[in-house]
């Protein structure tokens, strides 16, 4: 049995993907309510923002009937459907105490999740914003934006070396990397973390693939399945 390389964060956080969606609907208040009920340590889900400038959960970003879908950005608050939330509904139901990682799937939403943040007196440095294009992040670094800063991506579309990507993460001040498990393994776990950067895998289904990303020293796992996901990292660090 591989022995457990050392993590950065111990123990590793627990995000439930979209809320517990293996037990209900994805990025609901009831998903994320359960997934806390069954032990997750950390939230997880896809933020947008409205035409009245408001952050909300949802996986697609569009509403309506298939023949016609209309993009959440222009849609009012109050005009959509009742079971998406808005991220300050998150807070209020679930705490402020909490990690959080939030996919920016809209530029335009990096303004109004931090407003709910203010309003809602979140703890700032336990977000974790996720963006594919490293541009933005840096961005907001650059801008001061207080929260943590993700670069969510896949191995295949570096353009540079990993250990080039890396250095860059780190001179920008970006936190984590969150890959795909099957982009992983251990020595770039090793590799990021000499960087400072904390090592992220997401689409974690299984107890044996969870066993494997936390014996590789990763520091977060996204899951759809919270049970077996807290359940793992019990098994792996004696913490629940």
């Amino acid at each position: 049995m591989q022995q457990r390389l050392p993590s950065r964060l111990d123990p590793p956080l627990a995000f439930a993907h979209r809320g517990a969606r293996a037990h209900a609907p994805d990025n609901t208040i009831e998903a994320f309510t359960l997934a806390q009920r069954l032990g997750a340590t950390a939230l997880e889900s896809d933020v947008w923002v409205t035409s009245d400038g408001v952050a909300v959960l949802d996986h697609d970003g569009v509403v309506g009937s298939r023949l016609r879908r209309t993009p959440i950005s222009r849609v009012a608050r109050a005009d959509l459907p009742d079971h998406i939330p808005s991220l300050d509904d998150l807070f209020t139901v679930c705490g402020t105490d909490l990690d959080l990682s939030l996919d920016v799937k809209d530029p335009e939403a990096y303004g109004a999740v931090a407003e709910s943040l203010e309003r809602c007196g979140a703890e700032v440095a336990r977000v974790w914003l996720n963006d594919p294009v490293l541009d933005h992040l840096v961005e907001q670094r650059q801008a001061n934006n207080p929260a943590r800063l993700v670069h969510s991506t896949r191995l295949a579309k570096l353009t540079t070396s990993p250990e080039l990507h890396a250095a860059r993460l780190q001179r920008e001040g970006i936190d984590a990397m969150n890959m795909h498990h099957t982009d992983w393994n251990g020595g770039l776990v090793v590799l990021f973390h000499r960087f400072e950067i904390l090592a992220f895998s997401w689409d974690l289904q299984f107890d044996h693939v969870l066993e494997t990303a936390l014996r590789r020293g990763g520091d977060a796992v996204f899951s759809d399945h919270t049970d077996v996901m807290v359940d793992a990292i019990a098994a792996e660090t004696g913490t629940r």
